[in-house]
């Protein structure tokens, strides 16, 4: 039997906000690029997400590492390493790529972030990319200098957030657009803060330079944030699934392309533009992914999270498996995302699901996200 309990020790980071986040009634961390990242408080899960859908919360995302790469060569090597074509990319703008290796499979999916022509930030999901990236270009020789930098993201999101962000930050912040990013003073320092987040949510992200700010920042917005119902919390999986936020790591690993993972929009494959696995890529196209990241539902007893895969079978052939799932208390159904092969998938219209511990049920594949009209339609088919 696995403990439930984390082992702290010096191998894995605190952030900034930790002793704010060990003040605020934490139940639970998980551990992301090494670094603690909350996943539970005092309240439910399902609690979580409708206080997510009608309030503000306060997230400590200080695991969200940036990987920061600067000088002559930091735009080409950037486009080196992503098929997405970067090269309108504005300065203040976010940019979401997806970096893949030499066999055109992702190891990261994370933020760009414009901040001058020669000087980006990668705020990168869980996995060792800052190596990787000085690994590249020491052999390739280029004029960068890539390191990680003193900065921690803070994320604010829910309903409330800008009214929230308006008191703190001034209203400048309105002028902000989605996915887009500029400077506001906090304790006289200037301060990177973009229009984003990992939610469904209206929501901002605070790329806190200067640990040392770190509790002064929670405390500042905890105080603003009573009159609005403010709360700690952390990315809820019934709002990521029901948006179809999909998490590195789980729902897509090294083994997966882009094109299994529907990002097709974002591989330049038809362009000039050069980048480390872009054969590997134009084959795969050309025959087709034999995978396909989609949306599930299925009935049965509402589930906690999937930690497990969960098979997913038609005609009593093993056709795939839920890589995140959970129950949705809006929607009455049990919701994941799951990766499911392509051949026939359009026949695969009603599927069987076996859940950890759970009796096989009834189950249809779904678009996503889900807030997709023609999902309902579908889900009502099994819902009971």
């Amino acid at each position: 039997m696995v403990s439930a309990s984390l082992q702290m020790s010096r191998r894995i980071r605190r952030t900034p906000y930790t002793a704010c986040v060990e003040k605020s009634g934490i139940t639970g961390f998980t551990v992301v690029n090494h670094t603690l990242l909350p996943k539970a408080f005092q309240h439910s899960v399902i609690e979580d997400y409708y206080h997510l859908k009608e309030y503000v919360q306060i997230w400590d995302v200080g695991c969200q590492r940036q990987v920061e790469i600067k000088g002559q060569d930091a735009e080409f090597l950037i486009q080196k390493i992503t098929p997405r074509d970067i090269s309108k990319t504005k300065i203040g703008q976010c940019l979401y790529i997806p970096l893949i290796n030499g066999e055109g499979k992702i190891i990261n999916d994370p933020i760009l972030l414009k901040l001058e022509d020669d000087h980006f930030w990668l705020s990168i999901a869980d996995s060792d990319i800052l190596l990787w990236v000085k690994g590249l270009s020491t052999g390739m020789g280029l004029d960068v200098k890539v390191e990680e930098p003193d900065v921690s993201p803070l994320a604010i999101q829910g309903p409330y957030s800008e009214d929230l962000m308006v008191e703190i930050f001034g209203n400048d912040i309105k002028k902000l657009k989605f996915f887009n990013f500029n400077y506001f003073d906090f304790n006289n320092t200037k301060q990177l803060i973009a229009k984003s987040g990992y939610s469904s949510q209206l929501g901002f992200e605070i790329y806190l330079n200067n640990s040392k700010l770190g509790e002064k920042l929670w405390d500042t917005i905890c105080s603003f944030g009573k009159k609005y119902n403010l709360r700690p919390g952390a990315p809820n999986l019934i709002d990521r699934i029901e948006a179809g936020l999909l998490s590195f790591g789980n729902d897509m690993t090294s083994e997966n392309s882009p094109l299994e993972c529907g990002f097709e929009k974002y591989c330049a494959l038809s362009s000039d533009i050069d980048f480390i696995g872009k054969a590997k890529l134009k084959s795969e196209k050309n025959i087709g992914p034999k995978l396909k990241l989609c949306g599930i539902a299925f009935g049965g007893e509402a589930q906690s999270a999937c930690t497990i895969p969960w098979p997913i079978y038609f005609n009593n052939l093993k056709i795939g498996e839920i890589t995140s799932g959970i129950y949705n208390p809006s929607l009455k159904v049990n919701t994941g995302i799951a990766l499911v092969i392509t051949e026939n998938l359009d026949k695969f219209s009603t599927v069987k699901v076996k859940a950890l511990n759970s009796k096989i049920t009834e189950g249809v594949i779904c678009s996503l996200p889900f807030t997709i009209s023609k999902n309902y339609e579908l889900i009502n088919q099994i819902r009971y």
